[in-house]
């Protein structure tokens, strides 16, 4: 076994997974799992830069990871940095931050390397399974982008795509400085247009319409299934692998967007750090499920960071 560990960096949260993983089967055993808010695509949609407070929450989390990393005494490490890192202009300053508390340097990967990440840590549990057949569609929703893998022990096509649940919120429902509570119809309607354009466009190299099961990652989803599932609290192992009809996405994802912060922050299983982006992040998986016409999406905790702990061994 080689104990490794995983971090993956995204435009709303930062996580950690410390794993043992048999090189010759590929078994992974989760030691520590573990997800922190930072928001480090804070206004990087308007600015084009990382925040200096959105770097400090960042490194943060970091610091606390280091020293859970020792704790477990995880022989390897990488570190994958996604949407927000990749379009940011100071992204240096993230890179020499994030050497110096880790020891090692952000891979400030494509979108095409995040979707085939997510696509092997997400289909890892599910080949082979007659009730779920591929080929497969993934779809990775996250903070400033959304990855489409179509595949079935391999990936066939990716494309990623920038609409995510951060970017549309800072983008379509911030009025000076404040996210617009609830949203009013006409700034669903920009959401959903620019949803349908980014389709559009991954439609063009992913063939979406061809896939058997639909699998939905990231905190988007699974907070939706959390929601559907009406957990008093978050719990992956309930959520993992839980499929959600569609009519069930779209009755959530109305009220979400019809909800006012304090009804949203008052649902159990919805971590405070979602509160203000969950609206539009379930309206991009509402819009995915209309585009290909699923009957259901299958939820999926294993993702990124699981395709991440696999390519250490």
């Amino acid at each position: 076994m080689t104990r490794v560990a995983a971090i993956d960096c995204g435009t709303n949260s930062i996580r950690l997974l410390v794993a043992d993983v048999d090189p010759v089967t590929g078994a992974l055993t989760d030691l520590d799992r573990r997800m922190t808010i930072v928001r480090l695509g804070q206004d990087v949609d308007r600015t084009g830069r990382l925040a200096p407070e959105a770097l400090e929450r960042t490194f943060a989390a970091c610091r606390e990871y280091a020293a859970v990393i020792e704790e477990h005494g995880a022989r390897h490490l990488r570190f994958v940095a996604t949407s927000a890192s990749r379009d940011a202009e100071n992204r240096e300053e993230f890179v020499r931050g994030v050497r110096g508390i880790l020891g090692v340097d952000p891979e400030v990967i494509t979108g095409d390397q995040e979707a085939e990440f997510s696509f092997v840590g997400a289909t890892g549990g599910l080949t082979g399974r007659s009730d779920l057949p591929g080929p497969y569609l993934v779809v990775d929703i996250g903070g400033g982008s959304t990855e489409f893998v179509v595949g079935e022990d391999r990936v066939r096509a990716a494309r990623s795509v920038d609409v995510g649940c951060v970017r549309m919120t800072e983008r379509h429902l911030v009025h000076e400085g404040t996210v617009t509570d609830p949203p009013t119809p006409a700034q669903v309607a920009a959401i959903r247009a620019d949803v349908e354009a980014a389709l559009d466009l991954a439609e063009r190299s992913v063939p979406l319409r061809e896939a058997r099961t639909l699998v939905g990652l990231a905190g988007s989803v699974t907070t939706v299934a959390g929601i559907a599932l009406d957990l008093p609290e978050y719990d992956s192992t309930a959520i993992h692998h839980a499929r959600v009809p569609y009519a069930r996405v779209r009755e959530i994802t109305e009220r979400l967007l019809t909800a006012t912060h304090a009804e949203r922050a008052a649902i159990p299983v919805l971590h405070p750090g979602r509160v203000d982006v969950i609206g539009p992040g379930a309206l991009v998986l509402l819009a995915i499920m209309e585009r290909v016409g699923a009957d259901e999406v299958v939820v999926s905790e294993h993702d990124i960071l699981d395709g991440i702990a696999w390519s250490l061994a």
